[in-house]
């Protein structure tokens, strides 16, 4: 029985299957679904779990070359949010120094989802908060 990590099985099958430039889209508890690819929904209630919750769990196993975010996360967001997933971001770069964070239109970032492998939703409220991650 596992008791550490990642407990949940769907989201270890789901993180079993990413290879080299495959992608995983983390979204809120508002993304729209998608039949194209896997969705996993983690959502307990609004704010739980949250986008950044995810991303600490993950940064210890998932080596990540690149993260997308839609632009609109910087202008619609207070300062400590922005700080709050930058900071996450920054702890992927010990497993990868040379992430790349790319910020883009929402529209833009909605046509990269059905490329992705997988979709996690969680209970995250931040507007435009969803991240895209590229497995190195």
């Amino acid at each position: 029985m596992l008791q550490e990590g990642i407990l949940n099985p769907a989201v270890n099958d789901l993180l079993s299957r990413i290879r080299h430039t495959n992608t995983l889209v983390i979204t809120d508890w508002a993304f729209p679904y998608w039949n194209e690819i896997e969705v996993i929904d983690l959502s307990l209630t609004k704010g739980i779990p949250l986008i950044t919750d995810l991303l600490e769990v993950l940064k210890d196993n998932f080596k990540v070359g690149e993260i997308w975010q839609a632009g609109e996360f910087l202008t619609t967001n207070p300062q400590d949010v922005i700080d709050t997933y930058d900071a996450k971001f920054n702890g992927f770069k010990g497993l990868h120094p040379d992430l790349k964070v790319t910020r883009l239109p929402h529209n833009d970032f909605k046509k990269m989802v059905p490329d992705a492998i997988g979709l996690i939703r969680t209970g995250d409220p931040t507007a435009y908060g969803n991240i895209i991650l590229e497995s190195v």
